[in-house]
């Protein structure tokens, strides 16, 4: 896609100075942009005075309010009052997407009692079982599976390798990552007497007599819900509820690797970054940030607007509007304490060596 600078800045509702009439081809750091020429030029993303300095005179680029483009030799400029969504506009003009051509691929296996919308692309491999709907203009890539009876939203985008399993539902414009799993069954079982983790539950670590105990399967019988505008990661995984569906609410963003377990409920509008594991039963609320390698044992309640930050280990509920972190989950600031604490030990421990020394000495005096 080629525009110009003038449509560009229209479309991303921002304030476009110098000659609104060159060609942007794309986008670029600010190191790796040459002057335009009568083709136009690649965009530089220099929306901050430390960026900015690598900029080549004769360029174009985006830049932060209050910056002089004049200053820095520039033929043309877009203003960004908030630079990160700006870039969200920018990278969504120039995004091809994957190559999935219209139609469906000749080699996709779907079966007959499936509903396929209007103007949906279908790549090669794809298995589709009974009963799925696929809404209008969804893309599906190659060698993705999903079981019957799932239906997927308008303008889906299932990236190559995906699995969706049975029953599934997701709602308008989801996007799945490569090798994401989404429906696979919960990991329950049971013993036929009580196991050795519900007796360390009971009495918090002491173990009666050790006994061999057979582990017998609970199958998942409840699907998995996605609301509209969900995106989930690379290797993602979302397991399908035990009686009732695991659910997922409008707007929410899953990173690569997130396991999402049995029966989770998570609510609209969160942020679920890479690694983080949310156990069974857990219900995570809106608007909800957990950082890399947070985990979240199970039947816990995480209350909106929390913000756990990264690794934090998350044991017991959490109230609204919390921000967190540590190993177990406390309080930002009581965890930042409690680190300068540490870091005290070491000369605690050598005054207290001292101090240990001169009463000795004073001792044997005495």
């Amino acid at each position: 896609m080629v525009l110009t600078m003038g449509e560009l800045a229209r479309a991303l509702d921002a304030r476009c100075w110098g000659d609104q009439s060159i060609r942007v081809t794309g986008a670029a750091e600010p190191a790796a942009v040459r002057p335009v020429d009568a083709h136009g030029g690649t965009l530089a993303m220099a929306m901050a005075p430390k960026y900015a300095e690598a900029l080549t005179p004769g360029s174009i680029a985006i830049l932060a309010e209050g910056m002089d483009p004049e200053a820095y030799g520039l033929k043309a400029a877009i203003f960004a009052p908030r630079p990160r969504l700006v870039m969200a506009g920018l990278t969504r003009a120039f995004d091809p997407g994957p190559d999935i051509a219209p139609g469906i691929h000749p080699t996709a296996v779907i079966d007959a009692s499936a509903t396929i919308g209007d103007g949906a692309a279908i790549g090669p491999f794809v298995v589709i079982g009974a009963r799925v709907q696929i809404g209008q203009g969804a893309r599906i890539g190659a060698h993705v599976s999903i079981g019957r009876g799932a239906r997927i939203g308008d303008r889906a985008l299932i990236h190559p390798g995906v699995r969706i399993g049975h029953d599934v539902v997701a709602g308008d414009r989801l996007i799945v990552q490569p090798g994401a799993v989404i429906g696979g069954d919960g990991f329950s079982f049971v013993t036929p007497e009580e196991s050795g983790i519900e007796e360390i539950r009971r009495t918090l670590g002491t173990r009666a007599a050790v006994t061999q105990q057979h582990w017998t399967r609970i199958h998942s019988l409840g699907a998995v819900e996605l609301g509209h505008d969900v995106e989930v990661g690379a290797n993602a995984t979302i397991d399908r509820g035990t009686i009732r569906s695991t659910r997922v609410g409008d707007g929410t963003k899953i990173d690569n690797l997130v396991m999402i377990a049995h029966n989770v409920v998570v609510g609209r509008d969160c942020l679920l970054c890479s690694q983080v594991g949310i156990a069974g039963s857990s219900v995570i609320g809106d608007r909800v940030v957990l950082a890399g390698q947070v985990g979240v044992s199970d039947n816990i309640q995480v209350g909106d607007d929390v913000i756990a930050g990264g690794a934090t280990k998350i044991y017991s509920r959490v109230p609204a509007g919390r921000v967190i972190l540590g190993n177990p989950a406390v309080k930002m600031e009581t965890q930042m304490e409690i680190q300068k604490a540490m870091r005290r030990l070491p000369r605690f421990a050598q005054q207290l060596s001292k101090l240990q020394e001169t009463v000795t000495r004073l001792l044997e005096k005495g």
